[in-house]
């Protein structure tokens, strides 16, 4: 067998579009390179700018190359017999056969493997299927990207990895994959070659794997796992001080890293947090940017934790800050402590895998959209020979990936616990485990609060807790004592139930009925075949009732949030016309789904007492647990509409996009102070809460209102800590106010606003050459700057990248910005806080407007109200303190390390002709701030990178 790796650069993507460049390598069938071939092809069309910047060919590169025809009669002979390879081979064959058949020449028939397909199933936890960043990932040299003969080299090197790879899979993993895709497909066609292969090659390694029910696993039974120490007799602490302990830190410290230098205010933290730990005392700590305060709070908490042997449990706003911690601090502290630890990281139940749900519907082969699930399927079957976690962050799903996992996803009503034959191998239960025998426990906020609702049966007992991102905990709080519905909860169950006569858990277990001799056979197969029109009811009903829903908010006018979602706010005493309709319909919904699911139900447990089959058994757990589902669903959903607490405000959520489909339901508390002081602060002997982001104006007072903690610290329960910043902003930041900027009215831009807008960011980003980061309060104004921006910037060469334009994904628009030098980066919320770009790969920040959230936002109108009744000033109370948290987030993105340098621009003008804009300026951490005319912010802008320069050079 051999494989012909193609790669060719056009001058686009559509049929009129000509071949720029042919590259070629071909391999055989042991995967080495046996022969190349690459030529220039001359083009009848003129070469696009953009794919001359994207390649490097321009017109002078092709105007000797040889013509179409004589480059495919050379390119013919290397394909016969071969099987083409091409990363995204539609793509390439199809353009290979349009050029063939312009030239006339008959098309390349043969068989076709795409590189990206193979990536996707062999390598499910790669985050990227780009070519210039997966083959830096593989480390296969590859010089020139976007050059037809450097791509080929390149991906033909990536195909005989991922084919090597496929290769020396466990047999049984093997069998599952050709068993999974076996649709006909080339794919198909090699998977079930290479099991041949394999089936004649290969010997079960017993060591390599554990193998149970037919699958190749890397993680064993978890009741193995133990804490650590557990063979050592001796207290490793014994008669060391936590003075001693810090030296002996700072001496390894100093032996592994020769430049290391101690940080101040990461010091005092230490002590800070432990002197808090041991006084059972609460503590808030703020510590910017630069401190280390992963490592600040860890390394004294893992101290007190050990000598008093007593759990410690962190929890992050963030699943991203929990994976940091796990892969990067943690492995770091192994190296650096003078004792053995465990640290578990533990996340809701739906973020592992149910290997009892995966194994059913593999074996089944229950795939609801048949292409993407077989591939999904087929990662995830590889995965589980590679991962010990069984958690989804590892995976990187496909389009439809996200659906099927959450029909394999661990949940606690299918839980069937000891009685299940994965128990001792469940993902779920092994997370449990750890964070049992763990000295720390790593969680998130949600966690902490979906505990608190399970009468804390979830995380390990504990007394004390540190909060880091503390500044989202009463949002958070807020969300999950409260109650949120959506279009989806209940379709999402029904379609489990019910996808058409094949899919869906009612089908599954009709066809399994069939096969046993049972004398209630018939009755429970009639049971199904009434239920199932019943449940399709149900669902009419409910997308009626959420048409009706999603009027109301159309109707309501109200400008929503920032990510173009409108809103509407209900109120119990005035609802809006129309609503006796809903309650009519919720009226249906509720009793036609309590009758049907009492049939379920009956049903369900007459068939778990007369039939042990246990395929049967999986199929009713998991049907009583949709069931449960069912019921929780209806019941919130009459809870939301009878709208009985006067402590919570709700509202409706939705985008035009998806009408009815995208309508949210929100109840929420409008203060959740009380139990969070009830749940927490009363109840814990010492939490510590840090941000780089608690105080505004230099004061706590903003956060311990929110937080519950008024009043504690005058009884000596808590203690308040601002950390200087290690960083001499004076120095590294410079921020500029055009004075004479335009103020702007309501959220989406004037035209004179937005003209003079992008007139100065494209000069600004002139002069920083891109590298640029613009953040957004309104996705309507990004919207109306990206294009003119692009079109100002098109003659320098600088990209501009727009949040939800070019990719609603922020790692992938984070790394496109890092790895194109020359790109301005148009972000809205989620850019304000979390983004990572140290270096010189971000060097000037613009601030649009200052961060306030809509006042006409239920919950800040219900906030507000609630402030108003106690004859304070929501705004300096609620607006102010909000807004300059959220600032000071926005402005820590540009000053990341000690070498940074760079520039601010704040286009609000408020922040100089308000009262209260002040309370933006003198929270930010001591950076030199000029304002000027806005002809003057260039030449400035200028001076300040040359001094950089100079101070470099």
């Amino acid at each position: 067998m051999k494989f012909a790796v193609l790669d060719l650069e056009t001058t686009g993507h559509s049929v009129s579009d000509d071949i720029l460049q042919v590259g070629l390598a071909v391999l055989n069938d042991n995967l080495e390179i046996v022969e190349t071939y690459s030529s220039f092809v001359r083009p009848t069309i003129e070469i696009p700018a953009f794919i001359t910047q994207l390649t490097g060919i321009d017109a002078a590169m092709v105007a000797d190359a040889p013509e179409l025809d004589e480059v495919l009669l050379q390119l013919i002979p290397h394909l016969e017999d071969a099987v083409l390879v091409a990363h995204n081979v539609n793509f390439d064959a199809g353009f290979l056969n349009q050029a063939l058949d312009r030239c006339g020449y008959h098309p390349f028939i043969g068989r076709r493997l795409d590189t990206i397909e193979l990536l996707r199933i062999l390598y499910p936890s790669i985050t990227t299927y780009q070519l210039g960043a997966v083959t830096e990932l593989f480390g296969i040299a590859h010089d020139q990207h976007h050059r037809a003969d450097s791509d080929a080299v390149a991906t033909a090197e990536l195909f005989a990895q991922s084919v090597q790879k496929l290769r020396q899979l466990p047999l049984l993993t093997l069998q599952r994959l050709s068993f999974l895709i076996d649709n006909g497909s080339d794919l198909s066609w090699f998977m079930a070659e290479t099991l041949k292969y394999a089936e004649l090659h290969t010997s079960i390694d017993m060591n390599a794997y554990q193998y149970f029910n037919q699958f190749a696993l890397k993680a064993g039974e978890w009741t193995d796992e133990q804490p650590a120490r557990a063979d050592q007799e001796e207290d490793p602490l014994k008669d060391v001080s936590f003075e001693q302990y810090l030296d002996g830190i700072r001496q390894r410290f100093m032996e592994k890293y020769p430049n290391y230098e101690e940080r101040e205010a990461q010091t005092t933290m230490f002590r800070e947090v432990y002197d808090s730990l041991c006084n059972d005392r609460h503590l808030l700590i703020e510590a910017g940017t630069g401190t280390g305060k992963s490592l600040g709070y860890l390394i004294p908490a893992l101290y007190y934790g050990i000598q008093q042997e007593s759990k410690i449990v962190v929890s992050t706003h963030t699943i991203n800050l929990q994976e940091q911690l796990r892969q990067r601090d943690v492995p770091l502290l192994r190296e650096i402590l003078p004792f053995d630890f465990r640290a578990s990281i533990f996340k809701g139940r739906g973020n592992y895998l149910c290997l009892r749900k995966f194994e059913s519907k593999i074996n089944a082969k229950d795939l609801v959209a048949p292409i993407d699930d077989a591939i999904t399927a087929s990662q995830m079957v590889v995965w589980l020979s590679e991962t010990e976690t069984g958690d989804q962050e590892e995976l990187n799903f496909g389009n439809k990936g996200a659906d099927f996992w959450s029909t394999v996803a661990s949940d606690a009503d299918s839980c069937l616990n000891r009685q299940c034959p994965w128990f001792k191998r469940c993902y779920y239960h092994r997370a449990k485990h750890e964070s049992n025998i763990a000295d720390v426990c790593i969680t998130n906020h949600s966690m902490l609060f979906t505990d608190v609702q399970a009468d804390h049966r979830l995380l390990p007992s504990y007394s004390h807790l540190i909060i880091d991102e503390a500044h989202h905990v009463e949002e958070v709080a807020g969300k999950h004592l409260g109650m949120q519905l959506n279009y989806f909860s209940l379709t999402h169950q029904t379609t489990r139930l019910f996808k058409d006569a094949r899919s869906g858990l009612l089908p599954a277990l009709r066809l399994r009925l069939q096969q046993e001799d049972d004398e209630r056979v018939q009755a429970w197969t009639e049971t199904i075949d009434t239920v199932i029109p019943v449940f399709q009811d149900v669902k009419e009903h409910w997308d009626k009732l959420f048409e009706l829903l999603y009027a109301f908010v159309g109707e309501s006018g109200e400008a929503g949030n920032d990510n173009g979602q409108a809103v509407c706010r209900l109120r119990s005493d005035t609802p809006p016309k129309g609503w006796d309709d809903v309650l009519t319909i919720e009226n249906n919904v509720h009793t036609e789904l309590s009758r049907v699911v009492k049939t379920v139900d009956k049903m369900a447990s007459d068939i778990k007492d007369r039939l042990d089959d246990q395929s049967i058994q999986g199929l009713i757990t998991d049907l009583n647990g949709v069931v449960r589902d069912l019921t929780r669903v209806k019941d919130d959903l009459r809870t939301f509409l009878k709208m009985e607490q006067n402590s919570e405000v709700y509202w409706i959520e939705a985008s035009t996009t998806y009408r009815y489909r995208s309508v949210h339901l929100y109840a929420v508390p409008i203060d959740v102070s009380k139990q969070l002081q009830q749940y927490f602060f009363d109840v814990k002997d010492s939490i510590i809460l840090t941000s780089a982001t608690l105080s505004v104006h230099k004061s706590f007072q903003y956060a311990e209102e929110q937080l519950g903690l008024e009043g504690f610290e005058e009884n000596n329960r808590l203690k308040t800590v601002q950390l200087p910043s290690p960083f001499n902003y004076r120095e590294q930041a410079l921020v500029i106010i055009p004075r004479n900027f335009p103020t702007l009215k309501g959220s989406a831009g004037d035209p004179q606003f937005i003209s003079m807008l992008v007139s100065s960011l494209a000069d600004s980003a002139v002069e920083t050459k891109g590298r640029m980061l613009v953040l957004f309060t309104s996705y309507r104004m990004l919207k109306q700057v990206y294009e003119p921006l692009k079109e100002a910037l098109a003659g320098s060469g600088i990209q501009v990248l727009g949040q939800g334009i070019d990719s609603g994904n922020r790692t992938k628009l984070t790394r496109r910005f890092t790895q194109q030098p020359e790109t301005v980066l148009l972000g809205t919320s989620s850019f304000w806080e979390g983004v990572d770009i140290p270096g010189e790969a971000l060097t000037c920040l613009a601030i649009v407007r200052l961060p306030f959230q809509p006042p006409n936002h239920p919950l800040v109108e219900a906030k507000s109200e609630l402030l108003q009744k106690q004859k304070q000033n929501p705004f300096m109370k609620l607006s102010i303190p909000q807004a300059v948290i959220r600032f000071k987030q926005g402005f820590g993105r540009l000053v990341r390390t000690a070498k940074d340098k760079g520039i601010v621009i704040i286009y609000d003008t408020r922040v100089i002709d308000t009262y209260y804009g002040k309370h933006f300026l003198y929270s930010l951490p001591g950076p030199k701030i000029e304002t000027m005319h806005i002809d003057q912010m260039v030449p400035r802008m200028r001076e300040w990178l040359q001094t950089e320069e100079e101070e470099i050079g």
